[in-house]
């Protein structure tokens, strides 16, 4: 019987291991694979050492038919990923005149970088097909068996290591350009028994307490099926997986039994951020939103301003730490920071109604809270956080309390979720 391929990503580099770079790569690489039916077995992280990367490529090779590396292909004494592939397969390298012409035309304006270490760029081992890297100077390396790879595998299975750089622009466009396109070719993408995933949202549920609510549904699923919950920021996201023989019908039917378990809990039924969510739903309706805020300093705008086309929804923001801004520019009134303080129903009231008076928009949403760890009293405690809504029809505000535990980054970033969940639910509930 036909078996999902499998594969691994080695990434290279000492910056990854103490933290100064974060592995963005392996997330992106990762959905890109399931999306094409490769199942992605392990990610391992390892330094720029001989001895360390030669046996996580044994490893590996002992496990999937598939690794992908990234970083160490640069033309630096720090980057040694081309000489140790080399005596892994046993080759050397061989100056290659296309990757030559290559650089010398991508450097062509800045002589200063074609030096004796640029020049190094060009040399690629003997064995390996040499796939073209369009934005940088490292050339993608192919390596392909149909024997053993370090004698660890039989004969007559196909295998591969795909080299490329560590820099995300170019691996991004290393994978899509020439590393799917040619592992096609050999049909390792099995269509007959595809990777599935459906990720449905929830909010305002304990993992614990939605596990108990489904767990008849969960312990009655077929064996290649596999539930995972995913808890963030107050928010879970269970994601139901087949890598066996499950067909999508069989999966939309599991989905359409656990829906009526969860509907009280239910935001969405696709892997999206909330604020992408939130960003389709006013464009759909052809509407707008401003956000006044205080101790989210500016969060809930930035994550309303990355969702690509926000210009269509997203007007703007007041981030209105200081009470003098909030009378200043929204139009609190002084009385009510005196009589109820920064952190109040009527002030986030008085805000919210501001912002959205003042730029016009069709919903507003303010923050104001005590993120910590400091500022906090025995009736606003830290992680006190009031957020309201001003939408055509009314203004409506609610009291949070995030915990006195939590670092101030989880106080803010649960408030920001907090007030796009309710502002969808809103939304959804008018449709």
């Amino acid at each position: 019987m036909e078996k999902t391929m499998r594969a691994e990503i080695i990434t290279i580099g000492d910056e990854l291991l103490i933290g100064q770079v974060v592995d963005t790569n392996s997330a992106w690489m990762a959905q890109l694979l399931n999306e094409v039916g490769i199942e992605l077995h392990q990610i391992t992280s390892v330094h720029d050492n001989p001895e360390h990367i030669l046996s996580a490529l044994d490893e590996a090779f002992s496990r999937v038919d598939i690794v992908l590396t990234t970083g160490g292909l640069g033309p630096t004494k720090d980057d040694i990923t081309k000489h140790v592939l080399c005596e892994y397969f046993g080759t050397t390298l061989v100056e290659d005149a296309r990757v030559r012409a290559h650089v010398c035309e991508l450097y062509k304006e800045r002589p200063d970088v074609l030096n004796r270490l640029t020049a190094t760029q060009w040399l690629v081992p003997n064995s390996a097909t040499i796939l073209p890297n369009r934005v940088g100077s490292a050339p993608i390396m192919l390596f392909h068996k149909t024997t053993g790879i370090a004698n660890l595998q039989p004969e007559g299975r196909s295998m591969f290591l795909i080299a490329m750089p560590g820099v995300p622009h170019e691996m991004k466009i290393a994978m899509t350009e020439q590393v799917l396109p040619y592992l096609s070719k050999f049909t390792i993408h099995n269509s007959k028994f595809p990777i599935i995933h459906r990720t449905l949202l929830l909010y305002g549920i304990p993992e614990s307490t939605l596990a108990l609510r489904i767990e008849e549904w969960e312990n009655a699923l077929p064996a290649t099926m596999h539930l995972a919950y995913l808890p963030k920021d107050g928010t879970i996201r269970l994601r139901l997986s087949s890598y066996g023989e499950a067909s999508a019908e069989e999966m939309n039917m599991q989905i359409d039994a656990l829906k009526p378990l969860i509907a009280d809990y239910l935001i969405a039924t696709e892997d999206l951020p909330l604020e992408a969510i939130l960003g389709h739903l006013l464009k759909q309706r052809g509407q707008t939103i401003a956000t006044a805020e205080s101790c989210t300093g500016g969060r809930l705008a930035a994550a309303l301003n990355a969702q690509p086309g926000s210009s269509a929804f997203y007007l703007g923001s007041v981030v209105a730490y200081a009470n003098e801004v909030k009378e200043q520019v929204l139009g609190v009134k002084h009385d009510t920071l005196l009589q109820y303080g920064a952190v109040s129903e009527q002030t986030v009231l008085e805000m919210a109604n501001g912002v959205r008076h003042h730029m016009h928009a069709d919903y507003a949403i303010a923050t104001s809270g005590i993120a910590g760890p400091d500022g906090g009293t025995p009736d606003k405690p830290v992680g006190t956080v009031w957020i309201a809504w001003a939408t055509p029809e009314a203004t409506t505000a609610k009291c949070y309390h995030f915990g006195t535990a939590r670092e101030r980054e989880q106080i803010t970033q649960r408030a920001v979720t907090a007030a796009i969940v309710e502002l969808i639910k809103s939304l959804n509930s008018n449709l």
